[in-house]
């Protein structure tokens, strides 16, 4: 059979804006661990616009916040900041205090793991955020490459998803146009260096299949903060519960439930040796314990203990993760997962 999977560099614009909302998250936890954030990112044709909602006693300067998140990329700081934050509802409020925990919102979370990686993450996965991450790195070190682009995987594979050869890998990615022969090979290159790795062959590359990718970033398209879920989750390999995770503090259980369901996953994998596992949790907004857990397999739906719904309240979350002192715009950068606390 033949699959695809996508990942976006660091530098795409619906990526960036993730990052800025993350980035402004993490300050508003660094002096108000029970701040309340739902941070939202619109960024296009010189402008970036941010709202959502903020409870916080932390004093949080946006705009330099956004100007360090853009230098950092590789992009430029000189873009009109408009700041238009408000602060969070008080129905939603009385469901999140620190009395009375319950989820933040209603929905379903999906986490995943597969034996096919030391990560428990599909392989096709892997290759991806190692390719944006050196990527990332190159920006910083070649004047000729800019900081947009995607990269896809469109590979055979057996009756358990195990990647067997990638059909054609596509990149698409953001350059000068004046010395395209030096970094198409710089790139191709890369790309056979990390497939080599894992003994995976390639038949085909398509580099830039439009002949020419110069301008890039806000300038030639908009971004948004949440626009790339199935990115930062598995790629399209398991479900996505549809919440984004950026710019949302942890008692949001999208974000938070979706990492915990994640854990639950490989737990479930390396106890009963499966080849994967996916689980599935959803909540109510304002109660405590999800309304559902499911978990299956390639060996069937498995037995749920009453003991993980106490460990699936928000608050043990929370606690079991050290949720609130992570740093969070470092997840929003190649995709969530592998949580660096795995």
């Amino acid at each position: 059979m033949i699959y695809s999977n996508e990942i976006v560099f660091r530098g795409h614009p619906d990526k960036v804006c993730d990052q800025i909302s993350d980035a402004l998250l993490d300050a508003y936890l660094k002096d108000d661990k029970n701040s309340r954030c739902a941070i939202e990112v619109l960024g296009g044709k010189g402008k970036i616009f941010i709202t959502g909602e903020v409870s916080s006693k932390s004093e949080v300067d946006v705009v330099k916040v956004v100007k360090r998140v853009l230098r950092d990329i590789g992009y430029r700081d000189d873009y009109e900041i408009v700041v238009n934050l408000g602060v969070q509802s008080a129905d939603i409020a009385r469901a999140t205090n620190e009395s009375y925990l319950g989820a933040g919102d209603q929905g379903m979370m999906f986490g995943y793991a597969t034996s096919e990686t030391s990560c428990y993450l599909p392989l096709a996965m892997v290759i991806l955020q190692e390719l944006s991450k050196w990527y990332d790195q190159k920006v910083k070190e070649c004047e000729y490459l800019m900081p947009d682009g995607k990269a896809q995987i469109t590979g055979y594979y057996d009756n358990d998803m195990r990647l067997i050869k990638i059909k054609y890998f596509t990149i698409s990615y953001q350059n000068d146009e004046l010395h395209r022969i030096y970094t198409d090979a710089l790139i191709k290159e890369q790309c056979l260096k990390i497939c080599n790795k894992y003994r995976i062959a390639v038949e085909q590359f398509l580099i830039n299949p439009t002949g020419r990718f110069c301008v890039g970033g806000f300038d030639a398209d908009a971004g948004l903060t949440g626009r790339k879920i199935v990115v930062d989750t598995y790629h399209s390999f398991a479900p996505v519960g549809g919440g984004a995770f950026s710019g949302k503090d942890p008692s949001k259980v999208d974000r938070t439930a979706a990492y915990k369901a994640r854990l639950l996953a490989i737990t479930y994998l390396k106890k009963y040796h499966l080849k994967w596992c996916t689980v599935q949790l959803s909540y109510a907004i304002g109660i405590e314990k999800p309304l559902a857990i499911f978990i299956n397999s390639n060996q069937g739906n498995l037995e749920i203990p009453e003991a993980l719904y106490e460990e699936c309240k928000p608050i043990k979350m929370i606690s079991d993760m050290d949720l609130k002192n992570r740093c969070f715009e470092q997840t929003a950068k190649f995709g969530h997962f592998p949580l660096e606390w795995e």
